[in-house]
């Protein structure tokens, strides 16, 4: 073990102990100590959920990447495991990127990740030269294969950028062998997904440019995923610098799902429909992973690139992780729904049938910030249909955030304008939501500095982050015209 990896050990032993636990999320992963981004290496390993992420222990900003690590049995309850990797090799000794993790037919765990090493170009400017690297480790500890790294700019095609290689996301195919998507991009800094391939996961080769961008959906390409579910084949990516299209993406980096057809002898992946991943402000570099029990879960990291800077300095932490999710696919689209697991956390049901009602509405017993919230909405009066219901949440007399919908325009925002927020950050997204006279179901699910609202059973998910004090745990409801609501509401206790 090298000395910088038992420093950062050491540092976030040491550290924590004076982090209070109610100044975190209660079932959400978040940041050890330090900062944390991209979801790395989620994997089922001897009995276990592990979960690696981006790392920086020292500080609560963005830093020289390690891979923290964490592991579960039920994805909610979460064990804090030493550093995993640190950037202690000359070809990873500015950084130890995204990559993603498999079980070995001997029964190690195979660790690949993308290793960073700045550069000196002969204008002068400095780049990320990045390069994918295998460890390989017991569910504790890892060692760098000797090897390293297996893909470099030899294994890149022709106009590939050696500064924009990165993420790789692996697999194991029905024959025993390895496949690798990783992110890149050509020299106009448009996206593609490369494919590797590998017979022991340690050696690899270059196949193919599996899908390019072809200056759709933003610039790079980062974190891809490539998976069956219910019959088709899915991508998932994260693109940097996107435009607007309507209200399906949103300026800035965002996530992208592309659903179609994959013919594995020829290796040929067609697209046939788009979508975002995530609709609301704080999601990104998402990973699945395909569980025991056939489920293919999804988590994110539940963050916007564009605010990571706006805490102050001497935080302890920062960054978490969302609500893992449970994906199918229906009528060509990507539906998401929390793991059902969560519902073994509830606690004091609470519930309400049929309240009409105009104007503002408090509900005895409705409240909370860790909070398992139902609502099915219809119009009061079908022949004049209400124009706005909004829920508010994390609320007292000065703060408050909400879901609101108006009907007339099939549009559900988040607004977290008023959640204690002094910056002018992003605060407002909207999406389009399909409804029929004003119908609609939202389930709401807080924890204590983040909210998740899945639409209408999973077609939509919205997700949000806010730094609220804990005291603001009220929730209410509006409504401009007339309401008819049905609430269910739990309390969700993870420890």
């Amino acid at each position: 073990m090298s000395q910088i990896l038992r420093d950062a050990r050491k540092y976030e032993e040491v550290t924590e102990k004076k982090i209070a636990d109610e100044a975190r999320p209660e079932f959400h992963l978040s940041a050890r100590v330090g900062w944390m981004n991209d979801p790395n290496g989620f994997s089922f390993y001897k009995g276990q959920y592990h979960l690696f992420y981006q790392y920086h222990p020292y500080h609560s900003h963005w830093g020289t990447m390690h891979w923290g690590h964490a592991v579960s049995r039920d994805l909610l309850h979460w064990e804090q495991l030493p550093t995993a990797l640190a950037p202690d090799m000359d070809y990873d000794r500015d950084g130890c990127f995204s990559g993603s993790a498999a079980v070995l037919p001997d029964g190690r765990h195979l660790l690949i990740y993308t290793g960073v090493s700045k550069e000196t170009q002969p204008d002068g400017t400095v780049c990320d030269v990045q390069t994918q690297c295998i460890a390989v480790g017991d569910g504790m500890d890892y060692e760098k294969y000797l090897g390293n790294p297996v893909l470099s700019s030899k294994d890149l095609p022709e106009g590939a950028s050696r500064f924009d290689f990165r993420d790789p996301k692996l697999w194991i195919t029905s024959d025993g062998s390895f496949r690798c998507v990783v992110g890149n991009c050509d020299g106009k800094k448009d996206g593609r997904i490369l494919l590797y391939s590998s017979k022991d996961g340690f050696h690899w080769n270059y196949e193919k440019t599996l899908i390019a961008n072809q200056d759709r959906f933003g610039k790079m390409w980062e974190c891809p995923d490539f998976f069956e579910l219910d019959g088709k084949q899915v991508l998932l990516v994260s693109p940097q610098d996107m435009l607007p299209q309507g209200l399906e993406y949103h300026n800035g980096n965002g996530t992208l799902c592309i659903i179609g057809e994959y013919d594995e002898k020829t290796e040929t992946f067609t697209e046939e429909q788009n979508q975002a991943i995530d609709y609301g402000i704080d999601f990104y570099a998402p990973q699945t992973i395909l569980a025991p029990d056939g489920r293919r879960i999804m988590i994110g990291w539940m963050q916007n690139w564009d605010t990571t800077n706006l805490h102050s300095s001497k935080r302890p932490w920062f960054g978490q992780m969302s609500l893992p999710r449970e994906l199918s696919v229906k009528n060509g689209r990507l539906f998401q729904k929390p793991i059902r697991e969560l519902e073994t956390l509830r606690r004091a049901e609470v519930r309400y049938e049929h309240i009409t009602f105009t104007d503002i509405l408090k509900l005895d017993g409705i409240k909370g910030r860790k909070v398992d919230l139902e609502l099915s909405v219809h119009a009061g009066d079908k022949q004049n249909i209400y124009k706005k219901f909004a829920v508010r949440f994390a609320q007292n007399e000065i703060y408050q955030t909400s879901f609101s919908f108006r009907p007339y325009e099939s549009t559900l925002k988040v607004d977290r304008k008023f959640s204690g927020s002094r910056r002018a950050i992003i605060n407002q997204r909207r999406s389009y939501v399909k409804n029929v006279d004003g119908e609609i179901k939202l389930r709401i699910i807080l924890d204590n500095f983040s909210a998740e609202v899945f639409v209408n059973d999973g077609e939509q998910v919205l997700s949000v982050t806010m730094y609220t004090d804990l005291s603001a745990d009220g929730i209410s409801f509006f409504a401009d015209g007339s309401v008819t609501m049905d609430v269910i509401k739990y309390e969700l206790r993870g420890r």
